[in-house]
């Protein structure tokens, strides 16, 4: 019994010693936000995917990679650039023209060594650095995430991302240390963060002129994610639109069929 109690004792200590850290690593809970492929008939809005892709080109694509993501998706159906005149996204003159932009290593060649070459449709976005190590020492020793499945990887999803994006602009609290290098910001679990503000009134220019607020940057960018996440979900939801209405169908036909059988028989 005196070890049973020594032992509680020892417990409640070491949670009182712990709460105190707990706290500060509960985060803010993200701002609730309207996305246009939300509920069960939601659908991605391609001009604002056009503008995150963007955003995230120009702003984030420096030190964020896309490692699972193909240059060919951009021009699927439900993405960005997709056009029904280009039902193969390989010939797409819009997809074509972003791969071409990047340099994909390849090889090795005929004499053993690795080139350079301009990228193809059929390419994955390279990543911005070449090893983590690389990735580290460029940002101040975090290894900046793979932003190709981050709106599922992060708890609270698309409004989490947007609220981080945004929510650089509260004051730092007295009990939090922000050290050379690092940025506060309440939404990170911590609070502590090595991302600076990236988002800035004017940051880009929309190519359909769309005034590039932070908020619409912020907005933008993290709808381009989400389809990144989750780039079939429109036919995802196609499919199971069509299997309610076969089901529908079916347990009627079943129910007619029950009646039948059963009409004659007396209870």
């Amino acid at each position: 019994m005196k070890l049973l109690n020594r032992l509680l004792v020892a417990a409640a200590g070491a949670l009182a010693l712990a709460a105190p850290g707990l706290a500060a690593e509960k985060a803010k809970e993200p701002e609730a936000h309207t996305w246009s492929w939300e509920g069960p008939f939601g659908q991605y809005d391609q001009a604002e995917l056009q503008r995150g892709f963007q955003v995230y080109q120009q702003v984030c694509a420096s030190c964020h990679a896309l490692e699972y993501m193909s240059f060919r998706n951009l021009g699927e159906e439900g993405g960005p650039f997709f056009d029904p005149e280009y039902p193969n996204p390989n010939d797409n003159p819009v997809v074509r023209a972003i791969a071409a932009d990047y340099m994909i290593v390849d090889g090795p060649d005929e004499f053993g060594e690795m080139f350079e070459r301009e990228g193809r449709p059929a390419d994955r976005f390279p990543s911005p650095f070449p090893n983590e190590n690389a990735a580290a020492a460029a940002n101040g020793g975090a290894v900046p995430p793979n932003l190709s499945l981050i709106v599922k990887a992060r708890t609270g999803g698309a409004e989490y991302i947007r609220s981080l994006m945004l929510g650089y602009d509260y004051p730092v609290p007295e009990d939090v240390t922000v050290r050379p290098g690092q940025y506060y910001n309440p939404y990170f679990p911590g609070g502590v963060l090595a991302m600076p503000p990236q988002l800035m009134e004017g940051l880009v220019e929309y190519a359909d002129g769309t005034e590039a607020t932070p908020e619409q940057m912020a907005h933008d960018v993290t709808a381009f994610l989400a389809w990144a996440a989750e780039p079939h979900m429109e036919a995802r939801k196609s499919l199971g639109f069509m299997v309610m209405i076969y089901l529908l169908i079916v347990c009627v036909l079943v129910w007619l069929a029950y009646r039948q059988v059963w009409s004659r028989v007396h209870h």
